[in-house]
């Protein structure tokens, strides 16, 4: 059985006492539910006060197969997932959870856990936080990701170079064939048909589709990895999502062979 995490990760919430979470308010009707999954009881107990006093309905479990439990029971709109869990790991569970549906996914990782991140990152999930983590750096992160889940107003179909994305239905496909991205892909791909032939740099694209000014640049690189491998005929050669050297990335529907 894995041992418990160190004491010290009590000590990252904020400031905020141990196993103390601020007064939770009742959740509005239709409010989003998160599951939170996490098997030290403080970490947990103060991520869901703060999420509920958000207006958050919150589901807990301690362990990956009650995670699984909870998510078909009750399905989530995101989940915030410890990769470090006994009995079977995050990264298992986000694999599964996404094999299951397209639930956004906030992860919780230790400092120093790189290649876990970045693997969690490719097996789909959306955003990450890194121990030690405010829980209001975690609110936010979860309210900009279920922001951006939902289509906001006036949110055409886009289409080119045989994609297609239909903000409205969180559907994008390729030549007519459904494409089953995350939510971070999607909204790459979608901010991509909206400005062809322009080049963005990482940064950009950190502020322009995850919606922060900072943040592990790595992600970018990673879901611009993922996206091509889901878009172009040939991803080892990328036509359509080309890299810019010394830049970033620019999106050229007319499919010029380029390195990438």
């Amino acid at each position: 059985m894995q041992q418990p995490h160190p004491p010290a990760r009590a000590g990252t919430l904020d400031g905020t006492a141990p196993g103390t979470a601020a007064p939770a308010s009742p959740a509005a009707p239709g409010a989003a539910r998160v599951l939170v999954v996490d098997d030290d009881a403080t970490v947990a107990e103060v991520v869901a006060g703060y999420l509920q006093r958000a207006g958050y309905v919150v589901d807990r479990a301690d362990d990956g197969p009650t995670a699984l439990t909870r998510a078909a029971a009750h399905r989530p709109d995101l989940v915030v997932l410890d990769l470090m869990l006994p009995g079977m790991d995050g990264l298992e569970v986000c694999r599964r959870l996404r094999a299951r549906a397209a639930v956004p996914v906030v992860m919780l990782t230790a400092r120093g856990d790189e290649d876990d991140r970045i693997l969690g990152l490719e097996i789909g999930a959306d955003d990450y936080v890194t121990k030690p983590f405010s829980p209001r750096e975690l609110v936010l992160r979860v309210q900009s990701v279920l922001r951006r889940a939902r289509p906001g107003p006036g949110t055409g179909p886009l289409a080119a170079a045989g994609l297609a994305v239909d903000p409205t239905a969180r559907r994008a496909t390729k030549n007519g064939s459904e494409l089953a991205l995350t939510l971070r892909e999607f909204d790459l791909l979608a901010f991509f048909l909206r400005h062809p032939g322009r080049a963005y740099s990482r940064e950009d694209l950190m502020r322009e589709v995850w919606g922060w000014d900072f943040g592990d640049l790595s992600t970018v690189t990673v879901h611009i990895r993922r996206l091509r491998g889901k878009v172009e005929d040939d991803p080892a050669r990328p036509r359509l999502i080309q890299t810019v050297w010394g830049v970033g990335y620019r999106f050229d529907p007319s499919g010029r062979d380029a390195e990438g």
